[in-house]
């Protein structure tokens, strides 16, 4: 049967089905299909298409005669061909490429109406365009990459051509027609062209240096290692987030795009789960496309352990399926995913050497989508769906390339052998937590959980009622274990006795095992903390240890962060960087805050064997981020304000205060006596946990209260109006909360005004007047309005502008998080990681660095870092070093400087001190908001150097350079005696201190600039120790100029200077109240704070009310650049 008829046999049946969906997917199956007959590789013969009949006597034909095959510059085309009736005959040449398909560049037609029945012979000459004949130059700007290239001829006849000319089937209707296939170069192989031109002299050269060079293919895999370093999944809503670029090698990208629609791929992807599934679905991994929807491919976890898989067809249709297996809880296990075509193969394995393996296959009806650099891959959760708990291994996509089994090489093993660690981790918990529980039916504390979880379940009394189950025979008379394992258990066993002679979890209402655990585990971490603080706890290091691995067995997670900082740091043991990674990952995996800042800083900078990964740091940072912005509004669990105190700066340390300190009382005194600021500010002190008091919702509300009333200040009136209405703290009075917003509105408050826009969107669905009141309060500074009219623009709810607009949203989110505004910093930290909206640019560096700002304010860390400062306050410096090691360890800066600074100020804490000190004062000085107190530190210790590092005078040049850049007068002093020590300051130093100057021809000059810039920088600090330095230089210079002669003039000179300096300092400590006899650093500066007002949520939870961020909060606009710490 003809190619043609088979072909349009199958095109009418295609659009018979598809007639009741819509005819337009039928148009488009005739433009994709029409010109596959016309791809034969017969291209010798001539097809009519038209049947003989009576009154015809002869066929109308036609062919080429000697054409090539290869496209070239003068192709040279002869044509034969016979008319029987007046016709037209027709040439073109049809290209397509990567990005264009039907392309005509060259078509050529005649009137064929005299010597009909005649055969005739024409000869013609095809120009082709230049970007398929030659390599690019300076003219020719790119050679494009041909996939196809169509020679066809054809004769119609002249009334039929006069009536489909107005159509593209002209040749389809031919009366005869033939047709060629022509191979072309690639752009490589392409030669240049001589154009024939005069060039100057530079081009010339230039064009005749890269025709000599060979031309090479680009050295590219399409084997991508998505995640070679072990991801700790938590089951929330967030995941590592990959973005995958083009090839740059053109032709494996044409490769790629021509596989769009018939895909072949394959992923592998090690896990290891914990939990079964808790959700409807958990997430793997998936492909979010350019719309913000699910591409293929994707891979769920269910409830019962099996695995979901769905694929996006090439008409647009899902369609998803579920394996016949189910996954193995708490055993490394590796999933393939393979699609060739339309063929589907899902496996699983299990263990490092794949010992078992079960398969799942499927065939789709339809050619599968996928286009790999649309969108971005996710490992884990994303915004769409709740991740499984556990941890991910080594994960691989071959791009190109489908393969099963053996052929796919992705290993389990490591360099940390992670998977190793985690399996006996896991058997040790096995046994502690069977342990716990024989211990419980011991007492019968098992018989009491049982019964307690019964009370409130009407279908378990029934059971408790007439099932036969006699707990008493679980209750084991004698202790089924020995002697030996309750001295190795000895803390874990002490607990246990004195918690069951107590009421079993007070604080729970509805106790059970897990949470019976959790509680074991929590006071066995707080009596090993107890322990550890004191001077002598390394000599209890073992046990120490042990106690914190149950705890963590239990289920208390800060328990396995503070073993990470133990091990990793070396506090008391050696130092076990793949001890400190299994904890740190195993605390991340139970969401503890502190250990997932800590995975975000360590994958941040790609220090201490972690990854340099900005995606995986991206991830731990954005969990903590969104859980900040919750817990400021949760008033259960041990928080504080997190405020930047450096252990140097005097007039910080005093700020911090307690409720029984003269700070807070003169502070209460003045707001009895109705201080409308003493007391807002006793309201905030007590609500955020602010300057070391401890947070107190209730008393804060009472204040908030009391200036409501008693001063109307708008402020006062609104935030207490805010909670009136939410009925946060007190009862819920919505009527008198609104008269209390729109008073404080009446009063010009904007905060005010933004909470009446936050009541119109959310109760009253009434946006034009929502916009209109965010409008005024944005205008008035307010930066929640900002991101309110963000939410709207990207929600399509802006009036009269109902399409969803992200990139106008972005505009809003980004002057809001510019400020400070937390929720519109993470929205934009997301726009920038996911790249996958229009205009704004995939960047994932300042995606963790505004993560990251967001993180480094959560309440908890705050906590800590509380706890580290009273320590220190209370002269208990292990108890400080202990906590600020925990907060240092998550990137803290203020924390690494304090590690360092209290190290240096008592080296008896640790035999670890002086490696501390370096460490800390090293880390804290490639921070952004690194103090030049750090940066001078760590100059001197490069100019010094100690037993494990060498002296190097560059980098202490370097790291005095960045301090005075700072301003920091005692680097700029620095400088000037490296310079009269006889170093040498590089060019490009001078040049970034502005002393690169043509006058600076000698030291001389350079000196006097570094000790003048040294006073005017910092009078108060640097006026008489730069003074004195300055006059040194000028009695040297004299000294060595002047004769001898001149020495009694000399010596006045000295004498005048010396009284000079005597009278300056005599008056410096008369005036001073404090001065040190000699140059020491003094740093004093105001602490940043962060004070947030309450906030209002939307029912979409979207909308916020004011939460400004009033002091030095506001981010960088771009991401800065960080040196690698040694």
């Amino acid at each position: 049967m003809d190619v043609e008829v088979v072909t349009r046999l199958f095109l009418k049946s295609t659009c018979r089905r598809m007639r009741n969906s819509h005819w337009l997917p039928c148009l488009g199956w005739f433009v994709m299909l029409m010109p596959a007959p016309l791809l034969s590789m017969n291209t010798a013969q001539t097809t009519s298409v038209l049947q003989s009949s009576t009154d015809r006597q002869h066929k109308d034909f036609i062919r080429f005669i000697n054409a090539t095959d290869m496209v070239v510059a003068d192709y040279k085309l002869s044509i034969e061909y016979l008319c029987s009736e007046p016709s037209t005959v027709g040439v073109e040449v049809i290209v397509s490429t990567d990005v264009k398909i039907g392309i005509t560049v060259y078509k050529k037609r005649w009137k064929c109406e005299k010597r009909l029945h005649t055969l005739r012979n024409r000869t013609l000459w095809v120009r082709f365009p230049s970007i398929m004949l030659y390599a690019a130059d300076y003219l020719i700007q790119h050679s494009v990459v041909v996939n196809n290239v169509i020679l066809r001829a054809w004769i119609i006849n002249t009334d039929l051509e006069a009536h489909e000319s107005r159509n593209a089937a002209v040749y389809e209707q031919a009366t005869t027609r033939t047709y060629k296939l022509l191979g072309t170069l690639s752009p490589f192989e392409r030669p240049y062209k001589d154009h024939k031109e005069c060039l100057q002299w530079d081009r010339e050269k230039i064009q005749t240096i890269k025709e000599k060079q060979i031309p090479q293919c680009l050295l590219e895999n399409d084997v991508v290692e998505l995640l070679g370093f072990p991801f700790a999944s938590p089951g929330l809503n967030f995941g590592i987030m990959r973005k995958l670029k083009k090839f740059n090698n053109l032709e494996v990208e044409v490769t790629s795009k021509q596989l769009v629609n018939n895909p072949r791929f394959t992923v592998s992807i090690w896990i290891y789960v914990l939990h079964g599934c808790k959700w409807l679905l958990c997430g793997i991994f998936h492909r979010i496309n350019e719309k913000q929807v699910y591409a293929t491919p994707l891979l769920f976890l269910t409830q019962d352990g099996s695995i979901h898989f769905q694929m996006m067809l090439s008409s647009g249709k899902y369609i998803a399926g579920k394996s016949n297996f189910k996954l193995s809880l708490r055993r490394w296990c590796r999933l393939d995913l393979t699609l060739h075509d339309r063929k589907m193969t899902l496996s699983v394995s299990y263990g490092e050497k794949l010992q078992t393996r079960e398969d799942a296959f499927y065939f789709y009806p339809e050619d599968v989508h996928h286009n790999d650099s649309a969108g971005y891959f996710v490992l884990g959760g994303s915004n769409n769906v709740r991740g499984f708990e556990g941890f991910i291994g080594p994960v691989k996509l071959y791009r190109l390339v489908a393969l099963t089994g053996q052929e796919i090489s992705n290993p389990l093993v490591t360099n940390h052998n992670f998977h190793k660690h985690i399996e006996q981790y896991n058997k040790k918990c096995k046994y502690l937590t069977t342990l716990i529980m024989k211990y419980f039916q011991t007492l019968g504390l098992h018989k009491k959980l049982q019964q307690m979880n019964r009370n409130n379940n009407y279908y378990l009394e029934l059971v408790t009622k007439y099932g036969p189950i006699n707990y008493d025979e679980e209750k084991c008379a004698v202790r089924p274990w020995g002697k030996r394992t309750e001295k190795k258990h000895k803390a874990l066993f002490d607990l246990l006795q004195t918690m069951a002679l107590q009421p079993i979890l007070d604080s729970t209402q509805s106790p059970n095992l897990g949470s019976t655990l959790i509680k074991v585990g929590e006071k066995l971490f707080q009596k090993t903390v107890e322990i550890l603080v004191r001077p002598d706890s390394t000599e209890q290091m073992d046990h120490l240890i042990t106690s914190l691995m149950e705890a963590s067995c239990c289920g208390y997670h800060r328990a396995a962060y503070f073993l990470a900082v133990i091990f990793e740091t070396g506090l008391g043991v050696e130092i076990q960087p793949l001890q400190g990674l299994l904890y740190s990952l195993l605390a991340a995996q139970g969401n503890d805050r502190l250990a997932l800042m800590h995975l975000g800083y360590k994958h941040n900078q790609g220090i201490d064997g972690y990854a340099l990964d900005d995606d995986i740091s991206y991830s731990y940072y954005l969990n903590v981020a969104q859980q900040t912005v919750n817990d400021r509004h949760e008033f259960d669990g041990e928080q504080a304000f997190v405020e930047q105190v450096r252990l140097m700066d005097n007039s910080a340390l005093q700020s911090q205060t307690k409720e029984n300190d003269d700070l807070f009382l003169w502070l209460r005194y003045q707001a009895n006596h109705g201080d409308a600021f003493a007391q807002q500010k006793l309201a905030r002190m007590l609500y955020w946990g602010q300057q070391g008091v401890t947070r107190d919702v209730n008393a804060a509300l009472e204040w908030y209260s009391r200036s409501a009333e008693e001063t109307r200040d708008p402020l006062s009136l609104y935030e207490y109006g805010l909670f009136l209405f939410k009925g946060r703290g007190v009862k819920k009075n919505t009527k008198l909360g609104l008269k209390l917003i729109n008073e404080a509105a009446s009063k010009g408050s904007h905060e005010a005004l933004n909470g009446l826009g936050w009541y119109y969107e959310t109760f009253k669905k009434d946006y034009v007047k929502a916009v209109e009141y965010w409008e005024k309060a944005m205008r008035m500074g307010n930066l929640d309005a900002l991101h309110n009219l963000g939410v709207m623009y990207a929600a399509g709810l802006y009036p009269g502008k109902p399409v969803k607009n992200e990139t106008e949203a972005f505009q809003y989110y980004y002057k809001a998080g510019s400020g400070g505004h937390f929720e519109s910093i993470i929205r934009c930290s997301f726009y920038w990681s996911t790249g996958n909206f229009e205009s704004i640019p995939h960047n994932p560096k300042k995606a963790v660095l505004w993560a990251r700002f967001v993180a480094e304010h959560n309440g908890f860390l705050g906590y800590i870092m509380r706890k580290a400062m009273h320590a220190y306050l209370q002269k208990s410096w292990n108890e400080a070093l202990l906590y600020f090691l925990a907060t240092a360890e998550t990137g803290i800066e203020t924390s690494q400087t304090n590690v360092a600074y209290l190290c240096e100020e008592h080296p008896e804490l640790t035999s670890n001190s002086v490696d501390y000190t370096w460490r800390y004062y090293n880390l804290s000085a490639f921070q952004q908001t690194t103090h030049p107190f750090v940066l001078t530190k760590m100059g001197d210790y490069y100019y010094y150097g100690d037993k494990n590092h060498k002296r190097d005078i560059m980098q202490s040049i370097e790291m005095y350079t960045s301090a005075a850049l700072l301003n920091y007068s005692q680097a700029f002093y620095n400088l000037g005696l490296l310079v009269e020590e006889g170093f040498h300051i590089p060019e490009r130093i001078l040049d970034l201190l502005n002393l690169g100057t043509p006058n600076h021809f000698n030291n001389f000059s350079i000196l006097l600039e570094l000790y003048e810039r040294c006073i005017t920088v910092d009078m108060e600090e640097g006026f008489v120790p730069c003074s004195i330095a300055l006059l040194h230089v000028h009695l040297k210079t004299i000294w060595i100029n002047i004769c001898s002669a001149a020495l009694l003039y000399t010596a006045g000179s000295v004498l005048l200077s010396t009284l000079i300096v005597f009278a300056v300092r005599y008056y410096w400590y008369s005036t001073a109240p404090e001065v040190c006899p000699c140059w020491t650093l003094a740093i004093v500066f105001t602490t940043s704070t962060n004070e947030h007002t309450p906030t209002l949520n939307s029912s979409s939870q979207n909308i916020q009310s004011d939460e400004t961020v009033q002091e030095e909060t506001s981010l960088p606009s771009t991401a800065a650049e960080y040196l690698e710490p040694e």
